[in-house]
C-alpha cells in the first residue's frame, strides 16, 4: 500500500484493495455532475419502483404510489436539507446562499424519514387512504433508497468514523476530506510520512445494516400482525443500527453546543417507541391486519 496517497485514491488495506483516482464528478458537455447526486437520484428511482412493485404484490393500485412519489420526493429532499442545516447552522449562518448548494452533500437521512411520514399522513388524509397501509408498502422503497444513497457518501469521502485498524478500515487522503471531519483522535493516528487518515467506513456499515433490515422486512411482511407493523419494525430496526453507527462518526450533527448527537438520540428514541408500540398492540385483543 502507498504511504503517500494521491488525492483521488481510496484504500482498504486489510482487504488488500486500493482504488486509484476515484472521481467525485464526471463532466458532461463541459458541465460537472457529482456522483453524489447521481447515486441519490438512482436510490430515489429504484426506491419508488420498489414501492410500486410492493403495491402490485399486495393488490393495491400502483398509481397511488406513483402519485404519492411526486410529493414525497420533493418534500423528502426539503426535509433532509432542513434537518441538516438546522443542526449545522454554524456552517451556514454567515453564508445563507450555501444552504441551497447540495453539490457538497448535506442531506440528513432522518430529515428524509420525518418528511416521508409527514407527507404520507397529509397525502392519506386528503386522498382518504389508509396511512398505515401506505407506510407498510412504501417503507421498503425508502430503505432501499437509503442502502443505495449511502454510496454517495463514499464518493464524497464523508460520513466516516473515527480511527480503526479493523478488517474494514478505510484510508482516505487528508486533502480529499473536509477539515472539520478530521477529529482529534484521527489526527493523533496520522503516521509520520503519510498523508492519509484511517477510518471506520460507517457509510458501508449503515448500507449493509439497512440491507439486512430490508431482507428481514421482506421476509416478515406477509406475517405481519397489524397494519403499520412493517413500518414500525423499520423504525426500530434502522434506529438500532443507526444508534450504534452514529456513535462512531466524526461528522455528527449535535444538539446546540452540546456533545450529544441528535440522530443518535432520535434513533434510540425510535427503537424504544417501536418496542413499546409493538408490545402494546400485540397485547390488545382482536388486533387485525385490515
Amino acid at each position: 500500500m502507498k504511504e503517500i496517497m494521491d488525492v483521488g485514491d481510496i484504500a482498504f488495506p486489510h482487504l488488500h484493495l486500493y482504488l486509484e483516482n476515484v472521481p467525485k464528478t464526471i463532466t458532461v458537455f463541459g458541465f460537472p455532475i457529482a456522483f453524489y447526486g447521481m447515486i441519490i437520484g438512482l436510490g430515489v428511482v429504484l426506491g419508488v419502483l420498489m414501492a410500486v412493485r410492493e403495491a402490485k404484490v399486495t393488490g393495491q393500485d400502483p398509481e397511488v404510489y406513483w402519485d404519492f412519489a411526486l410529493y414525497a420526493i420533493f418534500f423528502c429532499i426539503l426535509g433532509s436539507r432542513i434537518y441538516y442545516v438546522v443542526f449545522s447552522w454554524d456552517m451556514y449562518k454567515d453564508n445563507l446562499l450555501e444552504i441551497f448548494n447540495l453539490r457538497h452533500g448535506g442531506l440528513a437521512i432522518y430529515g428524509t424519514v420525518i418528511a416521508a411520514f409527514l407527507t404520507a399522513g397529509i397525502y392519506c388524509h386528503v386522498k382518504k387512504l389508509s396511512f398505515l397501509r401506505l407506510c407498510d408498502t412504501g417503507i421498503v422503497g425508502l430503505i432501499l433508497g437509503q442502502i443505495i444513497g449511502r454510496w454517495g457518501n463514499f464518493m464524497n469521502r464523508e460520513a466516516f468514523g473515527q480511527y480503526t485498524d479493523s478488517l474494514f478500515a478505510m484510508r482516505l487522503p487528508i486533502d480529499a476530506v473536509r477539515p472539520g471531519d478530521i477529529s482529534a483522535e484521527l489526527s493523533a493516528h496520522i503516521l509520520e510520512g503519510t498523508n492519509y487518515i484511517q477510518v471506520h467506513p460507517t457509510f458501508l456499515y449503515e448500507s449493509v445494516w439497512n440491507l439486512l433490515v430490508l431482507v428481514f422486512l421482506m421476509a416478515y411482511r406477509k406475517h405481519k400482525k397489524f397494519q403499520g407493523e412493517v413500518a414500525l419494525l423499520y423504525l426500530g430496526g434502522y434506529g438500532l443500527g443507526r444508534c450504534v453507527i452514529e456513535g462512531l462518526r466524526t461528522d455528527q450533527l449535535l444538539i446546540g453546543h452540546t456533545d450529544i448527537a441528535v440522530s443518535q438520540v432520535l434513533a434510540g428514541a425510535l427503537v424504544i417507541f417501536a418496542l413499546l408500540v409493538e408490545i402494546t398492540v400485540r397485547k390488545r385483543p382482536g388486533k387485525s391486519k385490515s
